[in-house]
């Protein structure tokens, strides 16, 4: 973890079909302050004497036996607490991942750095959040191949004399 730089190392994930590769994620401002309160609570269980990992690398630790989380299951109540506590109708933790992804295609991220953030190849990005990409109704996309064209020569039709 890098907060001066604003990045996150991501080197352990629980599902098998990842890439276990470690990526960088850059944080923006509200990310940032989730991990400092993450950081904080990790501290105070560190100081818990049924721990036996007292100082951990990670950001979230778990209790007791392991160095980091193994299951989702461990997070669970913890996330369905938080999800009642500010009204926020259940859902999986990993839904998180694709509002996360939504967010930034809507709001006209560069798709490579989606991907990169999401740990995806920019096709499975596309062929997973596509729908949330386009609409038949924007006329705002249409206006930036006309806008791209001002100011370049044309194709014009001549007449040829035959």
């Amino acid at each position: 973890m890098d907060t001066e730089g604003r990045v996150a190392n991501v080197c352990r994930i629980l599902a098998d079909y990842k890439t276990r590769e470690t990526r960088r994620v850059r944080l923006n401002s509200s990310e940032l302050h989730a991990v400092d309160v993450a950081k904080a609570v990790a501290e105070l269980r560190a100081k818990q004497s049924r721990r036996q990992h007292k100082l951990s690398p990670y950001v979230f630790p778990p209790t007791k036996n392991f160095e980091f989380i193994q299951q989702a299951s461990v997070t669970d109540k913890h996330f369905k607490a938080a999800l009642v506590a500010l009204k926020i109708r259940a859902r999986r933790q990993y839904n998180c991942r694709h509002t996360y992804a939504t967010m930034c295609l809507m709001a006209g991220m560069n798709l490579g750095f989606i991907a990169n953030q999401l740990g995806h190849s920019v096709q499975m990005l596309l062929s997973t959040y596509a729908r949330w990409m386009n609409s038949s109704e924007d006329w705002s996309e249409v206006g930036k191949l006309e806008q791209s064209l001002i100011g370049t020569k044309l194709v014009q039709t001549e007449t040829v004399p035959l």
